[in-house]
């Protein structure tokens, strides 16, 4: 998968302001872009290869269709913007960013989601070990503790939104966070794992019991990974 690089021109940064998404997506190499324009990641897996805990049916809507929007509706804010700037008008560049933070966050934080997961019998399950194992029990007192702090997390999200496990640039500990709709993470805090917690991601097959979900989904996530972006922040 390709790194991600957007160029940011002068409308982009009125658009943006200092905190700007794209700004954010520069540094995020999960997710694809070529010449300029987001693509829609390939997964490792099959659809139906999280079963049973996440049904083939709501991987192939959730990766084919709600990612595939976020792809394009990225792609669309980053054209108007263009075409903003090569008219000089840069108050309809500024207008578009809500637009471009909620799809390039939707892009975003889907590819890393994806690589989040696996099957159960390829490296999905279990719990981290070596010096992620070591941070989480320093930081968080237990791995069992830090999952049920992430459950309740995510419970108590108000609507849609992610909890992620987060390592601090500066200080290399380890915590929670949550952010609303498809904000990405950024600032000081470098994303390690992340949960989708909007109704899209376990409706079908989990209805109205999303606390089932947020149980199930530990037996497909991929400790192999999450430990290659904690060595790496």
């Amino acid at each position: 998968m390709s790194s991600t690089l957007l160029r940011t021109t002068p409308a982009l940064r009125t658009a943006l302001g200092a905190s700007g998404a794209v700004r954010r997506a520069g540094a995020m190499a999960s997710t694809s872009f070529v010449r300029g324009k987001a693509t829609l990641p390939e997964l490792s897996y099959d659809y139906g290869a999280l079963e049973p805990h996440i049904s083939g049916k709501i991987m192939e809507l959730h990766h084919a269709k709600h990612h595939q929007t976020y792809v394009n509706g990225l792609n669309s804010a980053l054209q108007t913007i263009a075409e903003a700037e090569s008219k000089g008008d840069f108050t309809k560049a500024a207008t578009v960013a809500p637009l471009l933070n909620f799809h390039g966050g939707g892009h975003i934080n889907h590819s890393l989601f994806w690589e989040n997961l696996a099957p159960a019998s390829r490296d999905g399950g279990g719990q981290p070990d070596g010096a992620l194992k070591k941070a989480i029990d320093s930081d968080f007192g237990s791995f069992d503790t830090f999952r049920s702090q992430m459950n309740t997390a995510l419970a108590g999200i108000q609507g849609s939104g992610w909890a992620w496990l987060v390592k601090d640039k500066a200080s290399g500990t380890l915590g929670l966070v949550t952010r609303a709709n498809q904000d990405p993470v950024s600032g000081p805090c470098v994303p390690l794992l992340g949960i989708d917690a909007w109704e899209h991601a376990y409706y079908l097959q989990y209805q109205n019991r999303k606390a089932e979900y947020f149980d199930a989904i530990w037996n497909v996530v991929n400790w192999k990974t999450v430990a290659t972006r904690f060595e790496k922040a």
